[in-house]
């Protein structure tokens, strides 16, 4: 029998942590970013425990999209040692403090900052949200295609989202045949899209918001402010702060969008513990299965190599 297995999950998943840290390691090795003031923000809300997986995600995603400048949502832990690392590896990027976000009507926490502060910039840059968690393993023309044509770009949850953004009322009946449902705040609200007012003309998306592109001159706050208003009405003004309402409005914007792309889940994806295909380009290691298999190193010394190589 793995002892580990015997473990409590959070004990468990702090020395996974500390494994494949030390097991990526040499992403300190590998050549800095060159950032290029060319329109387009790479953009991670981190803290200290994720600074060398960050790393991996953000290098490996500028080596193969060779594209834009870094910035940085500091979640409040980066030490000085931290941000001396990410000023070698990453060209010197804008750190910002999360204190710093004016929240006025939007939750505090689970990632709330993170989305308000593209909403804030975006009006003349095209900014990418990548989550930490995330390795890019090859090519990714979908994206530089999207930036080119300034549209923005979905990263879906799962195969099954692979219609892309649709009406409200469409959505509910694809998705939840039998009606509103309970559980988690992610299903508690989409399976509620149809109680919207119709008027709207709004559409959804089941996305992930690990990885996501917003258009340079799209929607800002009050596109946001109104969808919060509606999700107060379908769970419960308390519930909105829950983990997952972020990323449900993240999909909101994305699917109300001038012609977003939908990246193929193929090529995107998240990791369920399943072998990825040879054209693959993207992988985010999800926290269920995040270090299952020891895939999520092997996928990031393959980028780290391919970094080396440059």
């Amino acid at each position: 029998m793995n002892m580990n297995s015997l473990l409590p999950r959070r004990w468990r998943a702090k020395k996974e942590a500390a494994a494949h840290a030390e097991a990526i390691s040499d992403i300190l090795e590998t050549p800095p970013i060159v950032p290029k003031q060319d329109g387009v923000v790479l953009f991670s809300m981190i803290g200290t425990a994720v600074l060398l997986p960050y790393l991996v995600a953000v290098k490996s995603l500028w080596h193969n999209l060779q594209r834009g400048r870094v910035a940085i949502l500091d979640d409040g832990t980066l030490t000085a040692q931290d941000k001396a690392i990410l000023a070698h590896h990453c060209g010197d990027p804008e750190i910002m403090r999360i204190s710093d976000v004016v929240l006025n009507e939007f939750p505090a926490g689970g990632t709330w900052e993170r989305l308000l502060t593209i909403l804030d910039r975006r009006e003349s840059e095209y900014w990418i949200q990548l989550d930490s968690d995330t390795v890019t393993i090859g090519e990714v023309p979908e994206i530089a295609e999207a930036i080119a044509r300034n549209r923005s770009f979905v990263f879906l949850g799962g195969e099954d989202a692979s219609v892309g953004p649709l009406p409200l009322k469409e959505f509910r009946k694809r998705f939840y045949p039998d009606g509103p449902a309970e559980g988690h705040v992610q299903a508690r609200i989409e399976s509620r899209l149809d109680t919207v007012d119709e008027a709207r003309g709004w559409k959804y998306v089941r996305g992930c918001s690990g990885f996501a592109g917003f258009s340079a001159m799209g929607a800002g706050r009050p596109l946001a402010s109104a969808f919060l208003t509606e999700m107060k009405r379908l769970i419960g003004e308390d519930d909105v702060t829950i983990w997952g309402t972020e990323q449900v409005t993240s999909n909101f914007h994305l699917a109300n969008e001038r012609e977003p792309v939908v990246l193929p889940y193929d090529r995107f994806m998240n990791y369920w513990a399943e072998d990825w295909g040879d054209d693959t380009a993207f992988v985010h290691f999800v926290g269920t299965h995040r270090h299952d298999n020891g895939a999520y190193i092997l996928a990031s010394l393959q980028a780290i190599e391919a970094i080396k190589q440059r």
